[in-house]
């Protein structure tokens, strides 16, 4: 999924649930209103925290860590897409007012 297209999905409220994967720091550092942060390497641990039967938005810093979350979460049967570009595109792309690093 594109940052455009994920705009689209917040400005419509289409229902979903946005899981960022990386660290606490980077997290603190810039993030969307609304993420759930859960690091990539909790992620297998944690599987029981994402809501069921909600499209789960996954997103990173470039899109990577997601890419590798979004396998495991399909795998394990939840609807899952990555966001890519990850924040770094979407603050450039669509919200300059969240951090570049």
């Amino acid at each position: 999924m594109t940052v455009a297209e994920y705009a689209a999905w917040r400005r419509d409220k289409t229902p979903h649930f946005l899981l960022d994967v990386r660290q606490p720091e980077e997290f603190a550092a810039a993030k969307l209103e609304g993420a759930v942060l859960i690091p990539l390497a909790e992620l297998p641990g944690r599987l029981a925290a994402l809501p069921k039967g909600l499209p789960v938005v996954v997103m990173c810093h470039h899109g990577m860590r997601s890419a590798h979350a979004v396998h495991h979460l399909r795998e394990a049967g939840i609807d899952a897409v990555n966001l890519a570009g990850g924040i770094d595109a979407w603050s450039r792309e669509i919200d300059q007012k969240i951090p570049l690093y």
